[in-house]
């Protein structure tokens, strides 16, 4: 089996029209490691157990355009809003674009927005910088 390009994904987040993301980052996910040894044990080896686990942030990124959906779901989180949490899809799409792989962030929430860089000289198109926090990174079956 051949792996998928990276061009091909859809964003899509409860609540918000449709938005269009050029780069997708998911992750990481790991689980803290906690050594463990028994007061008997002959030798210091440790013993490894699974810990806490951490999942994200999400990072999302796209054009700066005159649709404020996030930033007013940003401002939703900054005030206290309540139903601030939505549930977030990213579905990676194969060559015939039809969904390969799907993401669901649950409960997720923007922790940091960030716009630029505004450059006097630079030519290129300004970037919005959307980070995730959620509660749980499933994979589902496309």
């Amino acid at each position: 089996m051949n792996p998928f390009p990276n061009h091909n994904f859809i964003v899509e987040i409860d609540g918000l029209p449709e938005l269009a993301f050029d780069e997708v980052r998911l992750g990481p996910l790991r689980v803290d490691v906690i050594e463990y040894r028994e007061g008997g044990d002959k030798t210091s080896d440790a013993r490894l157990l699974p810990g806490r686990v951490h999942e994200g942030p999400a990072l999302l990124r796209r054009g700066l355009s005159a649709d404020s959906a996030l930033y007013d779901w940003w401002t939703a989180v900054r005030d206290g809003q309540p139903g601030y949490e939505k549930n977030v899809s990213v579905t990676l799409l194969d060559a015939s674009r039809q969904p390969a792989v799907r993401w669901l962030l649950h409960a997720a929430w923007p922790s940091r927005l960030e716009f630029g860089p505004l450059e006097g000289r630079g030519a290129s198109v300004v970037v919005e910088l959307l980070e995730l926090q959620y509660r749980r990174l499933e994979l589902a079956s496309a």
